[in-house]
């Protein structure tokens, strides 16, 4: 549901509470604590809610992050064991994903299918094959005389958002032909890469978005191994 302003604000305001509402459901009736059944319950029943279509709408906005984010953070804080530990330490136990993180990955994950003819390119999205970064996606210039307001518009869209993320993913990744190998050679990826999303009282040193991500940020970064849950 995108707003008269060309956001998605109404959507994530209507989608967030039916996340939060089958959530309460879920602590309601299940009474166990357990991680492994909590865990399931939540990816199969609230999760899904917040993740619906996400390429298209994923937001931008710190606020729309966090709002978002800050289901999956009352979750983890209810399973047992955890409460001690902050949310990104939680989701490491939990070999979880951010909310963020995940809608980026899906737009990645939707590049490779626009390069591979295996959905429409709606965007007429173009690429070009580089010796050094392999198939790169051409972002498109807009207009100088362009207003503020068009500008933001432009920057918050798939159109760019897609195409800025999909040109962090290295050569040795997007390579693969395979689908199912290009999920798990990006899993792979992403585990090298911290997951700290924003969040009210919570302080970083970056956005945590894949757009910002500099390789030599964490040259040094241990392998977060296991932490992933989607190479399937």
């Amino acid at each position: 549901m995108v707003s008269s302003d060309l956001s998605w604000s109404t959507q994530i305001g209507n989608m967030v509470p039916k996340a939060r509402s089958t959530l309460s459901w879920v602590f309601s009736v299940f009474k166990t604590r357990d991680k492994t059944v909590m865990t399931t319950l939540y990816k199969s029943l609230v999760r899904s809610l917040l993740e619906y279509c996400c390429p298209l709408w994923s937001p931008t906005k710190v606020t729309e992050i966090q709002l978002i984010e800050g289901v999956q953070r009352t979750f983890t804080s209810r399973i047992g064991g955890l409460q001690h530990l902050n949310y990104w330490e939680r989701l490491v136990q939990l070999k979880l994903m951010s909310l963020q993180r995940r809608r980026e990955r899906y737009i990645i994950l939707m590049m490779w299918k626009i390069l591979h003819n295996v959905v429409p390119n709606c965007y007429d999205i173009k690429f070009k094959v580089t010796p050094r970064q392999g198939d790169v996606a051409v972002i498109p210039s807009l207009s100088k005389s362009s207003s503020l307001r068009n500008q933001s518009i432009y920057d918050r869209s798939f159109a760019v958002q897609g195409l800025k993320l999909w040109n962090k993913v290295p050569h040795t990744v997007n390579a693969d032909t395979s689908f199912d190998m290009f999920k798990c050679s990006l899993s792979n990826f992403l585990a090298l890469i911290p997951d700290n999303p924003p969040v009210a009282g919570y302080s970083c040193s970056w956005s945590n978005s894949l757009v910002d991500y500099s390789p030599s940020r964490w040259s040094d970064t241990t392998h977060q191994s296991g932490i992933w849950d989607f190479c399937i």
